[in-house]
């Protein structure tokens, strides 16, 4: 059975894409290697994006099936 989970991917034009790693303390931690990028549930996934939407960049969340 597959689970989904999110992915938080943030273009900032022009640089390499980055990812969400980990949320706990601000400012949530980035990465490029979208390998290690933090798997969360929609609910954090949203929380994370309303925190690094702004005018400079845009985020996305995208869906990862989980076995």
């Amino acid at each position: 059975m597959k689970t989904i989970k999110f992915v938080v991917k943030l273009n900032r034009g022009g640089h390499a894409a980055e990812y969400v790693q980990r949320v706990d303390p601000t400012p949530i931690h980035m990465t490029t290697n979208p390998k290690i990028a933090l798997l969360m549930g929609r609910l954090t996934a949203e929380e994370a994006i309303e925190s690094l939407g702004n005018s400079r960049c845009s985020p996305e969340l995208l869906s990862v099936p989980v076995v």
